[in-house]
This record gives structure tokens, sequence and C-alpha cells, in this order.
């Protein structure tokens, strides 16, 4: 049996209203509590501050048990991530984005957001 290891793990804590345009578009825009007021309307904001580790190709992301593997890692994902708990996840099967803070998914549709729902980032 191989381990699998969280490396970080969120609670959503609020779904902006207008989250649902952003899914509707293959994409999730994340943020913890830090998020700009003009950004909370589209945003799922969790309760994460401390995102130890780094995301990389291969890795996956969990929502609710579902699991979605990275395939693009933007080069400012990490630090927005680390500072902000911030990225944009785009859905989409691509392998590459020209957008410095987007993680790129394999495309499958992006399951249901609410008040804690867990996200966590998984290495195999």
């Amino acid at each position: 049996m191989e381990m699998v290891k969280s490396y970080v793990e969120v609670n959503v804590v609020e779904v902006g209203e207008e989250a649902a345009l952003m899914f509707e578009e293959g994409m999730m825009i994340l943020f913890n509590d830090t998020v700009p007021a003009d950004l909370k309307g589209i945003a799922v904001v969790h309760d994460g501050r401390d995102f130890s580790g780094e995301l990389q190709v291969g890795d996956h992301m969990v929502v609710d048990g579902e699991s979605f593997e990275i395939l693009f890692v933007g080069s400012k994902a990490n630090e927005t991530l680390k500072e902000l708990g911030h990225a944009t996840f785009n859905f989409d099967g691509e392998t590459h984005s020209d957008m410095p803070g987007t993680v790129c998914l394999e495309k499958k549709p992006i399951p249901e957001m609410h008040e804690n729902t867990t996200i966590s980032f998984q290495r195999r």
C-alpha cells in the first residue's frame, strides 16, 4: 500500500456569491482570509495560514475526497500560496498557463464547494 501524505490541508470558510461563475469557466480562485474585498465575491476563502511544502506537478489536490492531479504549477503560485493562501486553479487539463499564479489540474468537473469543504494537497 503506497503512502499518501497531505502536506497542506485547509477548510473552506466562505464561498463568494459569484464563485459559481468561475466554476462554470472551470476555475477556482482560492484565498485565505486576507482576500481583498473586491475579489471576495469570486473567491473560495479558506482558513489556511501555513502552506508548508510546495505544489509540484504530479501532486494531487483533494476536494472532500475527490482527487485532481496537478499538471502545471505557475512560477509564482507557490509564493502566493505561502503569502496569501492564493492561487487560481484551472480544471482544464492543460500543462501550461501564461499566468504565473495559476495551477492547472486534470479536466474534471469542480466539486460543489461550501463552508467546511476540505481541500488538501498530497504527494504520492
